[in-house]
């Protein structure tokens, strides 16, 4: 469904309900679900058919608290935050605990991002929790730009695809540990 209120709304009622979604991003459409969600995110492994000790990617909205989600423990990452986010940029921090251990993969730290596409950040604003998702693809296979080819690897596998237009980037984000 393209992006807009009724369809925003459904994905809310998905995502509540623990189940996961298609959902653009301006690097790659993501496989998205509920991170504090325990058998959403063992969904999210299955679907996708990726190792279950692959860590997931937890995705907010520009004004989430990201120190509700992390301890952020060095001054130049809030530099880092303010120059480069929202967009094409993952910050590895040591976890709250707050995204369940299996998005995690019984680590410590928890990768964040804020995604830039405007339809993804309405999505974010409208759950208010942090979105785990890998590419929305299955693993081996090249990372979806468009809702068509999230379609084509995951019909029948997932509820609803936000379509949000052709991503930007074509390549996922850049991760940085901090």
């Amino acid at each position: 469904l393209k992006i807009s209120q009724d369809s925003l709304d459904l994905a809310k009622t998905l995502l509540e309900n623990g189940e996961v979604i298609g959902m653009p991003t301006e690097t790659v459409y993501g496989l998205a679900g509920d991170g504090r969600n325990s058998s959403a995110v063992r969904r999210i492994f299955e679907v996708k058919g990726r190792p279950s000790d692959n860590p997931l990617i937890a995705h907010v909205h520009k004004d989430f608290d990201l120190e509700s989600l992390c301890y952020i423990e060095r001054d130049y990452v809030f530099d880092l935050i303010k120059e480069f986010m929202p967009g094409p940029l993952t910050l590895v921090m040591k976890s709250k605990g707050v995204v369940c251990s299996e998005a995690i993969c019984g680590g410590e730290t928890l990768a964040v991002r804020m995604p830039s596409h405007k339809g993804c950040q309405e999505l974010l604003k409208k759950v208010n929790i942090p979105l785990v998702a890998p590419s929305a693809n299955l693993s081996k296979h090249t990372s979806p730009v468009t809702a068509t080819h999230v379609y084509n690897d995951l019909n029948g596998k997932i509820p609803l695809i936000l379509d949000g237009g052709k991503s930007i980037g074509g390549i996922e984000s850049t991760v940085l540990d901090v």
